[in-house]
């Protein structure tokens, strides 16, 4: 597929690439199966039905695609270069003329594929994505998704109707041990119990279902004569549905704004300035979270390189903890500045220059200054604090006494 490479890309591609795609899988099945164990509860609440889950989580892919891709691919990079290092190949791909940007090279071409990924999904999939899962959190507590009455407990239909079912079977086709108490303009009661049941939807009307009952007891009770009863082998009860208001339209949040209504409203003198502030900020988050993707392979090769005779994984961990604070500064930012406490320039582009400088830095140690490690005071230092562990956890010997002849 890629035999127009020369062997040495195609080895890094191989080497980039295997690691970058288990991170993806890694970090999103650990973001979903934790946001599903939520819908699941939630789902469960509400009593709608099973499918919705799936759904709901559809639309979260978006938004952790974005947060798994960057970290993907700083960590296949760093894991790369770091098995370089550790098998002496980089040596020697170092002895031959190989520069660090000519290893670069590779991992370079999938930043930029990546970042246009991202691109498309922070400035347009996930506003989108975002408005759906929204929405669809929405018309489940309303009701709007068929949520189910639950099951050994009085539901009020409107204001005149209360519905128990001791049982339901078949996804809810099937109901049995029914009861339903009515109320009437006249003043009567009217209850209702029947053996089984099961709703039915009417042609002519969105706003009625009908609840055909089986084998039943009519009891009717006025105020003013003597209460009647009434045996039925069938009866079909016309239940109202309650009114659903209408969702409100995409863009009442400024996440749900996608890269040209942003543009539009954030620079628009005829938007209050608080909408303007909120707009601006958005902008600037996404963006400057799509640009720092072009510092991750470099960050990558200043951690992924152990120093010489170690192995130490100090630069993983630090990598992990140094993308995660700085992810967590630019959302305390936009959270600053849609306030407008602080202007967006300074608030999001202000620690990126911060990070970009010191990620510079490091790269220029490792790659520019014989025997330079940007963390090596800190892996001494972790050396260290490895071998006392070592001692307090390693086992002591016993030495048996020796009887005096």
């Amino acid at each position: 597929m890629f035999n127009f490479l020369p062997a040495i890309d195609r080895y890094i591609f191989r080497l980039v690439i295997v690691p970058m795609l288990g991170v993806f899988a890694i970090a999103a099945s650990l973001l979903t199966l934790d946001k599903m164990l939520r819908l699941l509860d939630f789902v469960a609440v509400e009593g709608g039905p099973i499918g919705v889950v799936f759904k709901m989580l559809a639309t979260m892919i978006p938004e952790y695609a974005s947060l798994a891709i960057p970290l993907g691919l700083l960590l296949g990079i760093l894991l790369a270069f770091r098995k370089l290092a550790t098998s002496s190949e980089l040596d020697v791909l170092r002895a031959v003329g190989m520069s660090y940007g000519r290893l670069l090279r590779i991992p370079y071409a999938i930043t930029a594929v990546l970042m246009a990924l991202n691109v498309a999904l922070v400035f347009f999939i996930q506003p989108v994505s975002r408005y759906t899962y929204e929405r669809l959190e929405y018309e489940l507590r309303s009701g709007a998704l068929g949520a189910s009455i639950k099951v050994g407990e009085f539901t009020t239909l409107g204001d005149r109707m209360a519905l128990r079912i001791e049982e339901s079977e078949d996804k809810g086709r099937s109901l049995n041990g029914i009861f339903a108490r009515i109320g009437t303009d006249g003043g009567q009661v009217m209850s209702i119990a029947a053996r089984e049941g099961a709703f039915l939807a009417t042609a002519d009307s969105q706003d009625t279902i009908i609840l055909r009952l089986t084998d039943g007891t009519i009891v009717q009770d006025s105020r003013s004569t003597h209460p009647r009863v009434f045996t039925f082998t069938r009866h079909d009860l016309p239940i109202d549905l309650p009114a659903i208001e209408r969702f409100r339209e995409r863009g009442d949040e400024t996440r749900e704004f996608i890269l040209p209504e942003l543009l539009r409203i954030g620079w628009s003198r005829e938007q209050p300035a608080d909408v303007r502030d909120a707009s601006q900020a958005s902008f600037n988050f996404r963006l400057v979270e799509v640009v720092m993707m072009a510092l991750m392979p470099l960050l990558a090769v200043a951690l992924g390189i152990p120093p010489k005779r170690s192995t130490s994984a100090l630069g993983v961990f630090l990598s992990i903890v140094m993308v995660v604070a700085y992810h967590k500064i630019n959302q305390y930012g936009e959270d600053v500045a849609a306030l407008g406490r602080v202007d967006p320039t300074i608030a999001l582009w202000g620690p990126f220059f911060v990070f970009a400088a010191l990620i510079v830095w490091m790269y220029w140690r490792v790659a520019y200054v014989p025997g330079g490690q940007a963390i090596g005071a800190l892996e001494t230092w972790f050396a260290k604090l490895g071998k006392r562990l070592g001692r307090l956890l390693r086992p002591r010997r016993r030495v048996a006494p020796v009887a005096a002849e």
